[in-house]
């Protein structure tokens, strides 16, 4: 077996050779020829139903299966240790496919563990696509499952305060219920939830996947059985991955762990300069002693990752800041090249519910791949303009 760094580098393009290139292929084909009315009709009964193609036969139409979005899944499949995956147009589609499936499997009920992104906190709050949801605190996973509990979903580390959940521990409060984790923070570099026992792994890919904030996409890993049952979904409602954002998405797999490790290894030191200042109240990071209090850092995750999130002393003094950032670009976000910061209660978790939303203090720095004692000069220079 390869080394994760040569898996990343290679994962899904086996069959280049056969197909005589080297550079990854671009399908753009919106329809596929048919041999005959009774093969086409097999093909698309496959396809629709969750299916994959049979070797030879006719992939009928790019809203039941494409080869470029099919290597892209191949590849982030192997990656987090997963039997498959399924692609989406967004990290929002993924979410809401799962969650129609759990509902069409007749455990409407889900158990979510806050804080959430705000985008899947509300969908499920809404209860728009037929869940009933419970939230709850980790402690309080078990004593929510009800009967027709279908799932229970997590996000660690969490967005945006950071905080990490120990999946094992998740897993056995769950009882049996699949678990969902969200891993776009850690990436498959840093943690594979499937291998502490969760049943699916939800990435935002258009994050660190991509890495150049030019190309959004989604992506479940799971099983066979839930993969199936997500393409059915992904026929019918037409939430596809296109192939030029899927092209994109597995071209970053190949720097995704020389950019992830990177952009850590900036955090790093980025928190550990805000930490001292002064006009920072607190500086939330995996990486320091007190941000992870179950020592899951070089147990479950294999580094900090670069996310961090900072409290300033007021409201008014976190939503100012943002505007005097000189290098970094204040937008929504996260895992690209450049650095990134947003005020997540104002912006991202705006939806959330008021006992639920992120302090106003709180500001989030997505890290990038710049000096980071430039990242951490213009954070604080901003900081000290926008007294």
């Amino acid at each position: 077996m390869w080394g994760p760094d040569t898996q990343a580098v290679h994962a899904g393009r086996d069959d280049l050779t056969e197909l005589g290139v080297h550079a990854l292929p671009l399908d753009l084909s919106t329809t596929a020829p048919l041999t005959d009315v009774e093969a086409g009709g097999l093909a698309y009964e496959r396809l629709a139903g969750g299916g994959v193609p049979a070797a030879g036969a006719s992939t009928v139409y790019q809203r039941l299966w494409n080869p470029t979005v099919g290597r892209f899944e191949q590849g982030l499949a192997l990656l987090e240790h997963a039997e498959e995956a399924v692609s989406f147009a967004s990290g929002m589609a993924a979410m809401a496919a799962v969650l129609l499936a759990v509902v069409a499997g007749g455990k409407p009920h889900v158990v979510a563990v806050r804080p959430l992104y705000g985008g899947t906190d509300h969908v499920l709050a809404t209860g728009l696509l037929g869940t009933d949801v419970t939230f709850v605190s980790p402690d309080g996973v078990h004593a929510a499952l009800r009967p027709d509990t279908g799932l229970v979903v997590a996000e660690t580390p969490a967005n945006p305060d950071l905080r990490l959940l120990d999946i094992a521990v998740l897993v056995r409060a769950a009882d049996g219920v699949p678990v969902l984790v969200d891993n776009t923070f850690a990436t498959p570099v840093l943690q594979r939830p499937l291998d502490h026992g969760a049943a699916l792994v939800l990435h935002s890919a258009t994050k660190f996947i991509g890495g150049h904030g030019d190309a959004m996409g989604g992506v479940v890993a799971a099983d066979a059985d839930w993969a199936s049952r997500l393409r059915r979904v992904r026929a019918v409602t037409g939430g596809l991955l296109g192939p030029w954002p899927a092209y994109l998405l597995h071209r970053g797999l190949a720097t995704l762990p020389v950019r992830v490790r990177a952009q850590q290894d900036n955090a790093a030191k980025v928190a550990a300069a805000l930490a001292g200042h002064e006009a920072v109240a607190r500086v939330l990071y995996p990486g320091l002693p007190e941000g992870d209090p179950l020592g899951l850092v070089g147990t479950q995750m294999a580094g900090s990752g670069s996310l961090l999130s900072l409290e300033l002393a007021s409201a008014g003094h976190a939503e100012r800041m943002p505007a005097f950032v000189r290098l970094a670009t204040h937008a929504v976000s996260l895992g690209g090249v450049d650095t990134l910061v947003q005020h997540p209660a104002g912006l991202t978790h705006r939806p959330v519910a008021a006992d639920a939303k992120p302090h106003a203090t709180m500001l989030r720095v997505s890290v990038g791949l710049e000096d980071p004692d430039d990242i951490a000069a213009d954070l604080v220079q901003a900081i000290e303009a926008s007294r």
